[in-house]
């Protein structure tokens, strides 16, 4: 879903991510847009100047990490894409869980949601049994 945005309003969010750290930092609930219209909301936000990353606890307990860039393509009006596995890797590092297991979930077609450019990782209590460890895959 494209973001109408002004060319003044870009060249703004270009200053702003010009402004934050290159490593994620906690957003302090005070500076968080309005989520009172959200139906599951986050209860974490971290931000860098190139990635938002907000943290959601789901209904089983397990914790969601939503993660974007925090750039917009200006072909496309939406954020940028391109999110490597090193990029995730370290995101989850860098807020902490890096010694967590996480998945990212491919749905059937017929579950399909993709409004935005960002990526999804579901943090596990307990990892799984399968999956790549220190020596070689499972």
């Amino acid at each position: 879903m494209p973001i109408t945005t002004t060319r003044e309003q870009r060249r703004q969010l270009e200053r702003d991510n010009a402004k934050q750290p290159a490593n994620l930092q906690p957003v302090p609930r005070e500076s968080w847009p309005d989520i009172s219209g959200m139906k599951k909301k986050p209860f974490s936000v971290w931000r860098s100047r190139d990635f938002l990353v907000q943290c959601y606890q789901e209904d089983d307990g397990i914790t969601r990490l939503s993660v974007a860039r925090t750039r917009l393509d200006p072909a496309t009006g939406r954020w940028n894409e391109g999110i490597s596995w090193d990029e995730l890797q370290g995101i989850k590092r860098e807020i902490g869980i890096g010694d967590c297991m996480a998945v990212e979930i491919y749905p059937a077609d017929k579950d399909i949601v993709n409004v935005a450019n960002m990526r999804h990782l579901w943090v596990l209590r307990d990892p799984l049994k399968f999956g790549w460890k220190k020596g070689g895959a499972t």
